[in-house]
């Protein structure tokens, strides 16, 4: 499957896996949950053909501690689940946010809450891939409509996850993830690949891990290498350990969140149909824009001058919505 191109019919999940390989992952650690077991079939037969390795691990929360750890150690690493799944990995996320470990979570979406629906699609993750995590925090959400933007998002999810240090999440749903079309591979070097930023610091010479450079980002050493540091959950100072100083925690906190918002525009992805004379807007997500996209064409062919917003992802920050005059625009929007 690695290196493999042209045109395929292929499924969602298995795009999410192409794109993934494609983007240099080397570490995948999960457990089988519908409707995103492909995700971890594929990449059990895949992985060792590229040197990388795949663990079924005993639970979700091990998981995603296992992808935080093989991330620091310098694999590109990530894990794949499903709501109830993704309910119990919201600790390690938390870590990772707080670690600033650059990994993925896939979350292909079913029927809720507890075990729900596990063969039908839904959107009920979006709360969640927000708000699961407690305390003050950022976090970078994509999405996706078709099988090909699954592949170009799993691309960005890891692209962002290195460039930011952050967790991201791919916020896919059942009839996507299950659905077959078009898959146009891209050559390699087609698309930009982000590789891990690793520090210049020699080996004997002090090394700050959690101390960002004038641009932001924070160079990484491969955790059990040259340098010794310290990952931790706590409040951290620039060594990584604990502190309760309230000026180190206040910057911390500023970074954690800023580093995302303040690049807001830059993480923005987003397909626009028909907005220069339109009355009306629909801005849907997921496999709920293609109804969406549907409508507007139905809508037009009967003199309704609708348009399409696709939002395939950004940053995930609050929900808003905001009803216009009657004949005028409605539409909800991500800000």
């Amino acid at each position: 499957m690695n290196g493999e191109k042209g045109i395929l019919f292929t499924q969602g999940n298995e795009a999410c896996v192409r794109g993934a390989l494609y983007a240099g992952l080397r570490f995948f650690a999960g457990y089988p949950i519908t409707p995103s077991t492909e995700v971890a079939e594929l990449l059990s037969e895949e992985l060792p053909h590229v040197g990388g390795r795949f663990i079924q691990m005993e639970d979700e929360i091990s998981s995603l501690c296992a992808v935080c750890a093989a991330s620091v150690a310098g694999d590109k690493a990530m894990t794949a689940t499903s709501g109830p799944g993704f309910s119990l990995m919201q600790e390690a996320l938390g870590y990772a946010i707080m670690g600033e470990i650059p990994c993925v979570v896939t979350s292909v979406q079913r029927g809720g809450p507890s075990t729900g629906l596990p063969t039908k699609g839904a959107q009920g993750d979006v709360n969640q891939a927000r708000w699961g995590v407690h305390g003050d925090h950022a976090i970078i959400v994509l999405t996706a409509s078709s099988v090909q933007d699954v592949f170009a998002m799993t691309v960005e999810g890891f692209n962002m996850a290195e460039t930011y240090r952050t967790p991201v999440i791919l916020l896919f749903d059942e009839v996507v993830g299950h659905m077959r079309e078009r898959l146009d591979m891209p050559e390699p070097g087609e698309l930009p690949v982000v590789e891990r930023l690793r520090t210049s610091v020699k080996a004997g010479v002090n090394y700050y891990p959690y101390l960002p450079r004038e641009d932001g980002r924070l160079p990484m050493s491969d955790f059990g290498g040259v340098h010794r540091y310290n990952v931790t959950g706590l409040y951290h100072d620039i060594w990584g350990f604990p502190t309760e100083q309230p000026e180190a925690v206040n910057k911390l906190l500023y970074h954690l969140v800023d580093k995302i918002e303040a690049k807001a525009a830059e993480i923005a992805r987003w397909k626009e149909y028909f907005l220069d004379d339109a009355q009306q807007v629909f801005v849907s997500y997921g496999s709920a824009a293609r109804s969406a996209l549907h409508l507007v064409h139905t809508l037009r062919g009967k003199g309704i001058r609708a348009c399409w917003n696709c939002r395939p992802s950004g940053r995930s920050r609050r929900n808003s919505c905001a009803t216009a005059p009657r004949g005028r625009a409605t539409s909800t929007w991500w800000k």
